[in-house]
């Protein structure tokens, strides 16, 4: 989708989540659970095409701050938002490295690599996405994605 770029916040008031979570491995599939979780109760169930990119979305950028930004100490910040208006899910994943900044354009990976393909995920599955300094040492990585309505079931007759 052509890379980062920067945008106001844009949220509904009472659909964010806040989260700190262990600057671990295990931190970042907490952060994607809790991610699942928290669209369930805005109605998109666990196995929804929202729920999946949104995890996906939450577990790279959550799995970077680990491996990219993790300081002995600190934990991973992590907030949701929910803007039902705009039809947008903005994620923004936050950790205490200063010095490590994400690229303006994915990177190509190894293609015999197991690794390096977060951001260029990002970069497919988000309407947009890039990256903000954090106050007083860090930064933001964040993300928006598109909120689909709730799909609409029909019981079996």
């Amino acid at each position: 989708m052509g890379g980062p770029t920067v945008l106001p916040q844009t949220s509904a008031p009472g659909a964010d989540l806040t989260a700190q979570f262990p600057s671990t491995p295990r931190g970042a599939q907490l952060a994607r659970h809790h991610a699942v979780r928290w669209l369930e109760a805005l109605g998109h169930t666990p196995a929804s095409d929202v729920s999946r990119t949104v995890a996906l979305v939450v577990g790279e950028l959550a799995a970077n701050a680990v491996r990219h930004g993790r300081v002995f100490g600190r934990t991973v910040s992590v907030r949701l938002a929910a803007d039902v208006a705009a039809e947008l899910v903005r994620i923004e994943v936050s950790d205490a490295a200063t010095d490590r900044r994400p690229p303006t354009v994915p990177p190509s990976p190894c293609p015999e690599g197991e690794s390096g393909r977060g951001l260029l995920l990002v970069d497919v599955l988000a309407l947009r996405w890039g990256w903000t300094p954090r106050r007083p040492l860090g930064k933001t990585v964040w993300a928006e994605l598109p909120l689909k309505p709730t799909e609409e079931t029909t019981p079996d007759a």
